[in-house]
């Protein structure tokens, strides 16, 4: 990663006033350190922040950044997470810095979006921040370093708490041929993660979305499904499967989808993705810029997308709930909606590692 010389004199002064609140063992305030990585493009500050958070791990710097979270257990899908607040899918794409995220109190971690090949993504800028709508746009396009990398990653890992592992399709591999693409992710990460979610919602990978729908979801939940039990007699161990949706559908079309999961005995749903709404920010700057929304305009939409899917499974299917959690009361929210967990982004960037410990107690306390 190349900085400029004001890049890397913003990053000197970050280093320098992380190292003395260490020494003099002061708080930090998320907000300036926000502010000071907000002065870099919103990708650079993204990769330095990971690379920060890992070395600081490694230094044992972290403590004065985590606030401590309460144990507040919950079992879904059969299996034991710590606590129900997950980091959500591509913050750590390639799972190079899961021990210093996990250090953070994050109940479990979802890797990934990961494709069999490594991928550049989409050309940058691809990625931008609207900052008075405390949001982001993306269209990343699944740059990643591969599925054999993240598992090797996963391999080295100290963290013990659940780790899923999201995986998608090549960019260059026709829709048509995708469920080829989303075997070799499962076989290759069924060992090593405590779930797999299949991400078919995102809207950077031309015509992934279609996969949502009818009968191109239901033969690939059927191909996944059939993988999933042969790879459990061959390891001696059920590993669970997730299925990432949009925000974007329907009341018809969340039904069928939920009908889809049910027949197939899916073992959970992930609800949702980005949207390609910009109701919530019009006039706003980089507004029209292609890709997917996240961030507070998302908070409704994805909300009311697990109250209908609750609706429709009652309790024969779990949800995850993801998308425009700002707050802990926001993170409740979606557990009376009908989610039995929920995933942090958007919010984790915004309000830094204290939304983690206010999601744990706002909903053990009001849940």
């Amino acid at each position: 990663m190349k900085l400029s010389f004001v890049h890397r004199c913003i990053f000197l002064l970050l280093c320098k006033y992380i190292s003395n609140i260490y020494q003099y063992g002061m708080p930090m305030p998320y907000s300036l350190l926000r502010s000071l990585l907000f002065q870099l493009s919103p990708e650079v500050s993204h990769e330095l922040s990971l690379e920060w958070m890992s070395a600081g791990h490694r230094l044992k710097l972290l403590k004065p950044f985590i606030p401590k979270i309460e144990a507040a257990p919950v079992e879904v899908m059969g299996i034991k997470f710590p606590n129900p607040v997950g980091l959500a899918a591509g913050l750590d794409k390639n799972a190079d810095h899961i021990d210093a995220l996990g250090a953070l109190g994050f109940g479990f971690l979802e890797l990934g979006t990961v494709t069999p090949r490594p991928q550049p993504g989409n050309p940058k800028p691809r990625l931008f921040r609207l900052k008075d709508q405390q949001a982001i746009i993306n269209r990343m396009g699944f740059n990643n370093k591969g599925v054999d990398h993240l598992v090797e990653q996963v391999k080295k890992t100290r963290f013990e708490g659940p780790i899923g592992i999201n995986i998608g399709k090549n960019f260059d591999t026709p829709v048509e041929d995708a469920m080829s693409d989303y075997i070799k992710g499962l076989r290759a990460a069924y060992e090593h993660a405590s779930y797999i979610a299949v991400n078919v919602s995102s809207p950077n990978t031309p015509g992934l979305r279609s996969l949502q729908h009818g009968d191109a979801l239901n033969e690939l939940l059927d191909a996944i499904k059939e993988e999933q039990l042969l790879l459990s007699k061959q390891y001696g161990r059920y590993v669970p499967v997730a299925v990432k949706i949009a925000p974007d559908m329907d009341e018809q079309e969340i039904a069928q989808v939920a009908n889809s999961l049910k027949e197939r005995e899916i073992d959970g749903v992930i609800a949702g993705n980005t949207t390609l709404a910009r109701d919530k920010v019009k006039g706003a700057s980089f507004a029209d810029e292609a890709g997917g929304l996240s961030g507070a305009p998302l908070t409704e939409k994805s909300t009311h997308v697990i109250r209908l899917l609750k609706s429709e499974l009652s309790d024969s299917i779990p949800i995850i709930g993801v998308g425009g959690i700002m707050s802990g009361e926001m993170a409740l929210d979606k557990i009376r909606a009908g989610a039995s967990l929920v995933q942090l982004y958007t919010g984790f960037i915004y309000e830094g590692p204290k939304i983690i410990r206010n999601s744990v107690e706002a909903i053990r306390f009001g849940g």
